[in-house]
Formats: C-alpha cells, structure tokens, sequence
C-alpha cells in the first residue's frame, strides 16, 4: 500500500508501515490543491486535522483504501461517505487518553486553588493567602457527559479524590465501573457540581452546552472542557459565568479554533473585539489552554504506534 502522510506524525508511525511492506510519502507542505492532485495515486492517508477529507476529497481518492486519524476526533472525515466508499476510517483516541484525563484534572486543580493566580501575584512580590484560599475536589459530584476513551479516563484519575462520579452516554448502556456510575441525564442535572464533556463534535453535539442546557442543572456548576470547542456555545457561557450559574470554566478548547486546531480567531466581523473573549481572557474563575489536553511528550509516540498497529492489523 502507498500511504501519503498529510500531517506530521512520530517517526514511529512510518516506520512501522514500512516494516509492514507499504510505502509512505510526505504530505506535510501540500497544500490541498496539491493533495487533490496527487491522492489517486495512493491507497491511504494519514491526517490529524489539517484539510477536510469531504466528498470532494473522497471522489478524487479512487484508489483510497483506508484514512488514518490520528487522535480521537473525526469530524474532518465525511464518515458515511467513506463508509459507503469501503473505505475504513481508522482512530487511535486510546493514545491520548490518559494525557487527557491528566490535564483535565490539572485545570480542576489550578482553579480550586486559584494557582494560576496565587502564582502570578507572588512572582509579583504579593503575599495573598486569604484572598487564594482553595476549595476541594473531595465529595463533590462529577457529572461525565460522553463516556468513552477520554470520559473513563478521566473518572480514573477523579478515583483517587474521593469525588462521586456520575457518567451519562446517549450511546451506551450498563458501563458502569469502578470508576463511574452510569447515570441518566436528569441525575446529572439534578445532582452535578463539576462538569465534564467528552463528547465528539456531532451536529448534535453543537453547541450542546447552551443556556438552556447549563441553567438545567439544579446546582450552580463548574464546566471543563477538553473536547471540543463548539460543544459549548461561548456567548451563553460568559453569560452563566456572569451571573454565577457558572462558577468557573477550564477550556482546552474553544469555540473560535481553526478546523486544523492550530490557530484561532475570536474577533467578530467588523470588529477587533470580541467581548466574550475578553471576559474568558480576563477573569480569574476561567482557566485556559491552546487544545493540549492530549498534546504530550508520550501521547505523540502512542497515537502514532496505535494507530500504525490498526492499520496493519486491517490488512492482514
């Protein structure tokens, strides 16, 4: 098989399609004009999230065999459309989660303790230990929507802090674990003090997180997010954190990312400002990062190796 690497990868990856006998070539500098030139001549990709693989793209691909993500996410892949192509959408989302489930946990932490701003004011010279006084992870309610790769991980990194963890999926049934208790959504509303998305990116999970969903939950709530931006419709968001229904926010992502995830813009047209942005950037109940969650030293090397093994297991 002749795969073209659209995105850049661990060297793990090739190497180990090569091992297998298949062929790999650089895509990383094409632009997709120059990809759409070339692809017939290939049997799969490799991608993350850099150009959309739409029917435009799927058409063109005639000897396409396979499309290989890495990560979780597949909203850059027109799924069915490949699928009725008998062309197999492979993912590795068990090489990133446990990075996930960390820096979740990390973001919880830096804004129950008020770290990222107790940090900023002593590098200043300020001593302020009343105004920083944390509050505990241990015996509140965790509400996981979305229980998968990322939201079981999650949950096993919540284990250790004594919360009671509560996990609702449309799509699953009798998960219940050691870690979470398969809830319904009415308990998550009724019962949540923190929560989770670990949803994919859906047209029904498209701004799921709007005002009427957040004022559903009975408690005033916080709400992290590692998934993706657009789960959460940022205008409502400022909102509740405004009025206090939401009590602070940990996003990864953000509403205003590029489809690549590699640069963002948050102004509206016509205007440099965006003042939903700058109340994010400014207030201190808000704890943000530029879609690392799953971005580690170690996660690189496991997308890449899970993903390489799918993919040789699929065409044995």
């Amino acid at each position: 098989m002749k795969f073209l690497l659209i995105d850049t990868v661990h060297p793990s990856l090739p190497g180990l399609l090569q091992e297998a006998g298949h062929q790999c070539a650089a895509g990383e500098s094409l632009t997709r004009p120059e990809i759409l030139k070339v692809i017939p001549g290939y049997d799969g990709i490799i991608i993350r999230s850099r150009i959309l693989i739409d029917r435009e793209f799927l058409d063109q691909a005639v000897r396409l065999k396979v499309i290989g993500r890495i990560g979780a996410g597949m909203e850059c892949i027109d799924v069915n459309y490949a699928s009725a192509k008998k062309i197999a959408c492979l993912n590795s989302p068990e090489g990133n989660r446990d990075a996930v489930g960390e820096h979740a946990i990390g973001m919880l932490l830096m804004l129950f303790n008020k770290l990222h701003k107790a940090n900023a004011e002593v590098k200043q010279g300020l001593w302020i230990r009343e105004a920083n006084r944390g509050t505990e992870l241990a015996a509140k309610t965790v509400g996981i929507v979305g229980y998968g790769n990322m939201g079981n991980a999650f949950a096993k990194k919540l284990s250790g802090f004594g919360c009671n963890v509560l996990a609702y999926d449309k799509y699953k049934s009798n998960f219940s674990d050691a870690f979470a208790r398969e809830a319904s959504m009415d308990e998550i509303f009724e019962q949540t003090d923190i929560l989770s998305l670990h949803v994919p990116l859906t047209p029904e999970t498209t701004f799921l997180a709007d005002d009427a969903y957040i004022n559903s939950f009975r408690k005033n709530i916080y709400i992290v997010n590692t998934a993706r931006g657009k789960c959460i419709r940022t205008t409502d968001l400022v909102k509740n954190l405004r009025s206090g229904k939401v009590r602070g926010a940990c996003l990864d992502t953000i509403e205003y990312e590029e489809t690549s995830f590699e640069k963002f813009d948050a102004r509206i047209p016509g205007s440099e400002k965006n003042p939903d942005w700058e109340y994010l950037c400014s207030s201190d109940q808000v704890v943000l990062s530029p879609h690392i969650a799953g971005w580690t030293v170690e996660s690189l090397e496991k997308l890449a190796r899970i993903l390489a093994g799918k993919i040789i297991s699929h065409f044995r």
